[in-house]
């Protein structure tokens, strides 16, 4: 498992950051072409994709859920069925991802640099994530970025732990995370066309903040293991709620570093991925020796602590 999690790792750094990459280039290069605000199609784009990508949440938990129905661990049919799902879905993937279009536009510094050597682009780009940590403007936003990771690998664990099996069983956490999902993936949407700039950005953030403290708060003050219909509503309305705050984070980071730093957009998402991973590899590893409570709270002060330091964005 540690190999295999090290190699899934490394993999998944070097598609987020062409992801973010790509999707902002592209999203430039199309303002420029049609002489559109640039901001709001960053911020549209980002709503599209990212409500696509929080739908697997939702189709993804689904298929789970119907493969666990009959029992808590699922059969083996069942599970050798969901890897053949996904091996089609990754194959499908990589066959479409050759059909992108490379942008060519004088603006996209960042994707004409392909003759470049492996080793020499490693190195531009770890001068370009230490650079941007000089950069005021990326300190100020990398408590949010951190934030978005332990909200992520709190919904991924420590909920599904602590609020949906005891309740709900194993065979829940698919439809409870499919809740989620549904959620996420609309808010996507929504909070990318309502993207226009850094003040946009700064009051939807400010809404998804304000509805996961809430969250944070009510299960700090309410939570125990009930059953009966109440039991079964209570983790879908939270999953619900976490899911807009998800959507929000998802959409709103991707477009103000698309904003913030146009010009080095590798090293901006390099930054991304780098903070959220480090802040989803905590709550992992402090998982199993805190409480849930505990975990609330520190949740709650690093959200406090975000929110603080995106007062200070438009400097």
């Amino acid at each position: 498992m540690v190999p295999a999690s090290l190699y899934l790792g490394f993999a998944a750094s070097i598609i987020w950051v062409g992801q973010g990459t790509y999707l902002t280039s592209t999203a430039r290069s199309h303002a420029n072409d049609h002489t559109l605000n640039e901001a709001v199609i960053i911020g549209k784009f980002n709503g599209e994709f990212w409500g696509m990508f929080a739908s697997h949440q939702f189709v993804g938990n689904l298929i789970t859920l119907a493969l666990m129905r009959d029992g808590e661990g699922g059969s083996t049919s069942g599970t050798t069925a969901l890897f053949l799902v996904f091996i089609g879905t990754i194959t499908l993937g990589a066959v479409l991802m050759c059909f992108l279009s490379k942008r060519t536009g004088k603006e996209e510094t960042g994707l004409q640099d392909s003759s470049a050597s492996f080793f020499s682009s490693v190195v531009t780009l770890f001068k370009s994530i230490v650079t941007l940590l000089q950069d005021i403007r990326m300190l100020l936003v990398i408590p949010l970025i951190a934030y978005s990771g332990l909200q992520q690998a709190f919904v991924w664990a420590e909920f599904t732990k602590y609020i949906v099996v005891p309740t709900m069983g194993e065979s829940g956490v698919g439809g409870a995370m499919a809740v989620y999902g549904i959620f996420d993936a609309v808010c996507s949407l929504v909070a990318g066309h309502f993207t226009f700039g850094l003040s946009s950005i700064s009051i939807i953030v400010s809404g998804g903040a304000l509805v996961q403290a809430a969250v944070l708060v009510w299960i700090l003050l309410t939570h125990s293991v009930t059953g009966g219909v109440l039991g079964i509503l209570y983790p879908l309305l939270v999953a619900a709620l976490w899911g807009i705050g998800d959507g929000v984070l998802n959409t709103q980071l991707s477009a103000l570093l698309g904003i913030l730093f146009k010009d080095d957009l590798e090293g901006a998402f390099a930054q991304l991925k780098l903070w959220q991973s480090f802040a989803i590899a905590i709550v992992f590893f402090l998982g199993p020796y805190i409480s849930l409570q505990t975990m609330l709270v520190i949740i709650k002060s690093i959200l406090i602590s975000s929110c603080l330091r995106r007062r200070q964005w438009d400097i």
